[in-house]
């Protein structure tokens, strides 16, 4: 029970590696507040995760009030919070540069980059008064490296890295640490919906993509949520209080560094 009586927020929890933090946090002793766009949705996974421990609440990551109320919520619901998951976060438009439009730079930059600004800085007001918690921004192994048609996307991921290292350098004296994960690529909701189009912009079948990424990593193979949501228990525990400004690869071994 590492997590016992924590407190903690996920934006996106309602599926995907969101959901599957919220279900090794909830088996670690935490009490959860998950948060996402479909209310039904919702609704379906807090009956699932518990009612007793978790709790729903609507919002929409593109917008600095539906990330704040996340945060909000694990207030009003649990009098406090400990644990900061900005797990919200992908691309939905994919095109080469040159084929972007602003608004399509636009929402990749609010569903990623300021929801994770939007998220940290609400969660720190109520973290340093208390002198304790952790802020754990879900990135991913584009925050790393290149890839093309996804510049938007690359360009957000490497952004939240420098965040989190430099929010970390901000608050390391006070009792919160600021870490990111890098996820490779793990086969989500939101990959099986939007990855036909990437792998269309990039001249291959979904299958052939998902081959191409696998036989980029060293265990040739996608990751899974629970590995990646395994990092997340080690990074939300009191064992990792001396890990901060650090950027966890789960990838398989497909980073460089």
């Amino acid at each position: 029970m590492q997590l016992d009586g924590k407190i903690a927020a996920i934006t996106g929890g309602t599926a995907g590696i969101g959901r599957a933090i919220a279900e090794a946090f909830l088996a670690e002793g935490a009490r959860v507040v998950v948060s996402g766009r479909n209310a039904d949705r919702g609704k379906q996974v807090v009956s699932e995760l518990g009612e007793d421990r978790a709790s729903f609440r609507q919002g929409d990551a593109t917008t600095r009030e539906g990330v704040e109320h996340t945060v909000q919520a694990a207030v009003e619901h649990f009098g406090r919070i400990d644990i900061m998951v900005n797990n919200a976060g992908g691309a939905e438009r994919l095109a080469p540069l040159v084929d972007l439009y602003d608004e399509d730079w636009d929402l990749v930059m609010k569903w990623n980059l300021y929801s994770t600004f939007w998220g940290t800085r609400a969660a720190l007001r109520h973290m340093l008064p208390q002198k304790s918690g952790r802020i754990i921004n879900i990135s991913s192994v584009e925050g790393k490296h290149g890839k093309p048609v996804l510049t938007a996307y690359v360009a957000a991921k490497h952004a939240i890295n420098g965040l989190t290292k430099a929010v970390a350098k901000e608050v390391g004296t006070q009792g919160v640490t600021v870490n990111a994960i890098c996820p490779g690529l793990v086969i989500t909701d939101i990959i099986q919906r939007n990855g036909p189009a990437t792998a269309q912009a990039m001249g291959l079948t979904f299958d052939e993509m998902v081959a191409l990424f696998a036989a980029e990593s060293a265990i040739k193979r996608p990751n899974t949520v629970e590995e990646v949501a395994a990092v997340a228990v080690l990074l939300a525990s009191d064992a990792a209080a001396g890990i901060t400004g650090a950027i966890y690869s789960v990838d398989g071994g497909t980073a460089a560094y």
